[in-house]
């Protein structure tokens, strides 16, 4: 897949990837919930990785073959490595230790890290008004943590690493859209965390059921879903933009949640959680010029239909 400039940016397209993204990530939470209540951390990340990046090398004839990986910035793969670990890491621990949708309340404090990160790192213009509202929905995640609420801290603090992690993804995938293809992007940060899980894996590996060998395979096909998408959903508009998008993860994993698992968040949950997304849906309306909404709407079906459409072509 060719680079986009961000002169390119066609929102409906953005939102199309990111809402795959974010079913595939959805899909992959779940396959990691049940998986980690038996196996360690280190060998779901190093099955999720191998079995991640299996699928990236099938796919690779689509995108160019290996020369799609080739890049003279290193630099920026290696800071994107690092970031994916943290995320990666944080986010599967935290999950390992609280229901899902609390965990993916905490972890959807990435939006508002990305309107922070996009003033100094991109250069976009966030207002006082979004810088309140960053403030305000970080006043939501101490709802949900707050003291009485008997999470684990070091889960907590885990997971608002892994916000920050996702954060800084999203910000490099943006700002290396006018160079690199999103498959390097992609395949870079899945091999970052193979590669470390393989270092700490010694003495930790079990051998899978039937059943867990075909999560754990579920699971690396998704992680390469998932990064397909949300890489070229950011590589394709402005990350202020699109983010809030993803809040709708929250409700997927809130009945997921409460049908696998009788999870049901408390009520301090989920004022957190509307605290947060209200936050970011606000951060949306003062990007948004009046009456833009609807041309967003048009956007976003007009790019459904047009994959579609381009599938139909291509099974013909």
């Amino acid at each position: 897949m060719n680079a986009h400039t961000p002169g390119q940016d066609s929102f409906g397209a953005a939102v199309t990837y990111l809402m795959f993204g974010i079913a595939a990530g959805l899909c992959l939470d779940l396959c990691a919930k049940w998986l980690l209540a038996t196996y360690s951390l280190e060998q779901f990340v190093f099955l999720r990785s191998t079995f991640g990046l299996l699928t990236f090398l099938a796919m690779i004839r689509w995108y160019g073959g290996l020369g799609g990986l080739h890049t003279r910035r290193w630099k920026w793969h290696v800071l994107r490595t690092g970031l994916a670990c943290i995320s990666m890491f944080g986010f599967f621990y935290g999950l390992s230790k609280m229901p899902l949708v609390n965990a993916l309340t905490i972890a959807f404090t990435a939006p508002l890290i990305v309107t922070a990160l996009s003033v100094p790192l991109l250069g976009e213009h966030v207002g006082w008004r979004r810088w309140t509202a960053v403030v305000v929905g970080f006043g939501g995640v101490m709802l949900v943590l707050r003291p009485q609420s008997g999470f684990d801290p070091l889960a907590s603090f885990a997971l608002l690493a892994s916000a920050a992690g996702y954060a800084g993804l999203a910000i490099t995938a943006r700002k290396l859209a006018a160079t690199e293809t999103t498959f390097a992007m992609s395949f870079y940060v899945i091999a970052g965390p193979l590669t470390i899980s393989s270092f700490l894996l010694a003495g930790e590996f079990r051998t899978p059921e039937p059943l867990a060998w075909l999560l754990f395979c579920l699971a690396g096909v998704c992680s390469a879903a998932a990064w397909v998408g949300i890489v070229g959903a950011y590589r394709r508009a402005p990350p202020v933009i699109l983010a809030p998008f993803e809040y709708t993860a929250l409700i997927g994993a809130a009945i997921a949640g409460y049908w696998i698992w009788d999870e049901v968040p408390d009520r301090w949950v989920v004022a957190g959680s509307v605290v947060i997304i209200g936050s970011g849906l606000y951060i949306v309306s003062r990007e948004m010029e009046d009456g833009l909404t609807a041309r967003y709407l048009r956007a976003f079906t007009s790019g459904v239909t047009s994959v579609l459409a381009r599938r139909r072509k291509t099974a013909r």
